[in-house]
């Protein structure tokens, strides 16, 4: 073995005592485990890149509402299992101020984070029709949903969208919803993790084939507003932020706390459900439940069920951060750019030291700078690269893990520091030197 920043042997005992018979399976947790405890082991720093979690400082107007609400002795109360009327209001302002859709306060439902969105979604979507029983994937996509499908016994299919990008998305959509087994599909929009963005006349074609088919779409919109190469942010103004509700009524928005105003620690995020898809009763549920709709039964079965409700006082935080950008008065998407910034710096070392961008283009526009990207090595798999790279203290998470069929590497922008770049440099010269190709 050659020489590397990182003891091999070290590595070595570390990773083979976490019994992972395949290291480029490995979940974001486990890679995060195995790398912090070589960085205490080996006194050595590393280039954190496997986990998507927010680097920036949290809204000062989210902080401070919820602060002044706790103080207020709301702690001790339970909180209303449909949300707050401020932030069902407020949700619902910004829907409109930011992606032109009308969605009345009372289909906008508080969650702890989109997390817990997703999973009462995909409980709920699962149930209301019979035969309906699967969840589809439009992959790459984030590994833990596929966890949520498997704790809660569902099924699941999937494909990568990367050969089915513009009018080729049609046929595969045909192919899988046709079947007429698929409940619900779901994708993000920035793509998490390749950063890339559906564009409009692909959301019209997966709003279209959810209306002949009949299948919710979930939308994860955890990175919102946040393809830079819009001028996206203003509120009322168009540019708007992509949708597909603006193409069917079969839809639910998960809009998080934790990106975008970097207020991921409280668990924090809204479920909006389409007016006409939150108010339909469906026989499933109605066999299940003895009736309701399916806005209600997702609150007060499913929701109720899960949690009890979510936190007071982060909603009073997130309800505030929502008039704020409504009001023009906080410009999240200013201070979320540091992202693309640092994006743009880190693509640029590793394609200096020979790496390639995997997923490099929307259909014809280069890809956006932003929380995410994606990087391969020739002649290496994707867990090849992976575990490569812990014996130089960079660590990233394998796209195969994401439902991606391509060979490299998802990695984060968010941990970045100031000094890291020059690290990171160094490193990569290493590597490219004891790589040669």
């Amino acid at each position: 073995m050659k020489n590397t920043p990182v003891d091999y042997q070290t590595a070595r005992r570390i990773i083979d005592g976490y019994g992972l018979p395949d290291f480029g399976k490995a979940t974001i947790r486990e890679v995060v485990a195995i790398s912090t405890q070589l960085e205490q082991e080996t006194n050595t720093e590393f280039i954190h890149m496997e986990m998507g979690v927010p680097g920036l400082k949290a809204a000062q107007v989210g902080v401070d509402a919820e602060v002044k609400a706790l103080q207020n002795g709301i702690a001790s109360i339970y909180p209303n299992i449909n949300g707050t009327p401020e932030v069902k209001a407020e949700a619902s302002r910004f829907i409109k101020a930011f992606i032109n859709i009308d969605i009345a306060p009372e289909c906008c439902v508080p969650v702890t984070g989109s997390m817990q969105g997703t999973f009462a979604s995909f409980l709920t979507s699962g149930q209301c029709t019979e035969g309906k029983d699967t969840i589809l994937f439009i992959d790459p996509g984030f590994p833990v949903q596929k966890q949520q499908i498997v704790v809660m016994g569902y099924k699941y299919e999937s494909f990568d969208v990367y050969e089915y990008r513009g009018e080729k998305l049609r046929a595969i959509l045909e192919e899988h919803l046709s079947k007429g087994n698929i409940a619900a599909m779901i994708y993000s929009n920035p793509n998490n993790p390749a950063w890339f963005c559906l564009t409009d006349d692909e959301l019209k074609i997966i709003g279209e084939m959810a209306n002949k088919y009949d299948t919710i779409v979930i939308e994860d919109l955890a990175y919102f507003a946040m393809d830079f190469r819009k001028e996206l942010g203003k509120p009322f103004e168009a540019p708007y932020q992509a949708s597909v509700a603006h193409y069917t009524d079969n839809y639910i928005l998960q809009i998080s706390g934790s990106k975008a105003f970097s207020y991921a620690g409280q668990r924090i995020g809204v479920t909006a459900i389409s007016n006409k898809l939150y108010h339909r009763a469906y026989s499933g549920l109605t066999k299940r439940y003895g009736g309701g709709t399916f806005g209600t039964v997702y609150i007060h079965r499913v929701l109720y069920a899960l949690s009890s409700g979510t936190s007071h006082s982060a909603q009073i935080a997130l309800a505030a951060m929502f008039k704020a950008a409504s009001d023009g008065q906080f410009d999240f998407i200013t201070e979320v750019k540091e992202y693309g910034r640092r994006a743009e710096k880190l693509k640029k070392i590793f394609t200096d030291y020979g790496f390639t961008i995997v997923y490099d283009h929307d259909l014809d526009e280069p890809i956006a700078d932003g929380f995410y990207f994606t990087i391969a090595y020739p002649g290496m798999t994707g867990g090849q690269l992976m575990e490569e790279l812990i014996y130089y203290g960079v660590s990233a998470i394998s796209l195969s893990t994401t439902g991606s069929n391509q060979e490299g590497l998802r990695a984060c922008t968010s941990f970045i520091k100031p000094h890291q770049y020059d690290l990171l440099e160094e490193r990569l010269k290493l590597f490219k030197e004891n790589h040669t190709l």
